[in-house]
């Protein structure tokens, strides 16, 4: 009898040839498979001739179904997890099914595949690294501004996800705080009409509507030898954000500003 196993198996984000042999390998061994939108999933199986058990799994009922789930664990059942395209997880659902089962003694696989960042990322003309995969702004404009406030001062790539009807206002907040940056927008990805605009924010703004499945990347600050407009606050919280402990930020922060870290550590806790 097989131990249960939760699999998360990318798919195809536009051209069905880009599914991996050991993803349809997986899709015809599993039992049960969790899905985003079944019919859109159903496609995707009749298109490689697999009939499964679908059931829907979205981000409005992913929390009631972790029971369901560790109880299908419970039977040995071998369960798969899709989205409606690309890999599980990055910005679509599936985080609080793992992080549930990382609890248990059940197994989860991840299996390699397509995602739609990495390739927008290869192909942007932008340094591939160190680069943040932020996906999704907010869709308020006052908290898109909050967000993109508190990237304004990374020095690396950043690449978000955006949607048709929200591009032209995410582009024209972005000018308004980044500045008017080098920027590579991929539209539809792998399928028929893929696009690629190697532009500045301004250039892209000019374009007529811009329609279809959006990758944003954009350049990193590219002006942090001058510190005048970064508070010590934000200028710690760049290093801290990026993975780095406090007290090594602080350090830094005091190396590149030529003060002493007594400084830094007092202006950054004064508020606290």
């Amino acid at each position: 009898m097989n131990d249960g196993c939760l699999f998360l198996i990318p798919t195809p984000i536009g051209n069905y040839d880009d599914i991996t042999i050991r993803s349809l390998d997986t899709l015809k061994k599993i039992d049960i498979l969790l899905c985003e939108d079944t019919r859109e999933t159903g496609k995707l199986l009749a298109h490689y001739g697999i009939k499964k058990k679908l059931v829907s799994c979205h981000e409005y009922n992913e929390e009631k179904m972790i029971d369901k789930v560790l109880s299908m664990l419970d039977e040995h059942l071998l369960i798969g997890l899709v989205t409606d395209q690309g890999t599980p997880i990055i910005s679509d659902p599936g985080y609080k099914i793992v992080e549930a089962i990382s609890k248990t003694k059940y197994k989860v696989i991840s299996l390699p595949g397509t995602t739609a960042f990495v390739p927008a990322l290869t192909l942007s003309a932008l340094p591939p690294q160190p680069f943040l995969f932020y996906g999704f702004l907010n869709a308020k404009a006052g908290k898109q501004k909050t967000e993109l406030e508190k990237l304004k001062f990374y020095p690396f790539t950043i690449i978000f996800y955006e949607s048709p009807h929200r591009i032209m206002n995410t582009l024209r907040n972005m000018l308004e705080i980044f500045g008017d940056r080098r920027v590579c927008l991929v539209r539809e990805l792998t399928k028929k009409y893929e696009t690629v605009y190697h532009l500045k924010i301004s250039e892209l703004l000019k374009l007529d509507s811009l329609k279809g499945e959006m990758v944003l990347v954009v350049e990193g600050n590219q002006n942090l030898n001058s510190f005048e407009e970064m508070s010590i606050i934000d200028h710690v919280n760049i290093y801290v954000q990026d993975g780095m402990k406090l007290n090594d930020a602080m350090k830094k922060v005091a190396s590149e500003r030529g003060v002493s870290k007594s400084i830094i550590y007092k202006e950054y806790n004064k508020e606290k």
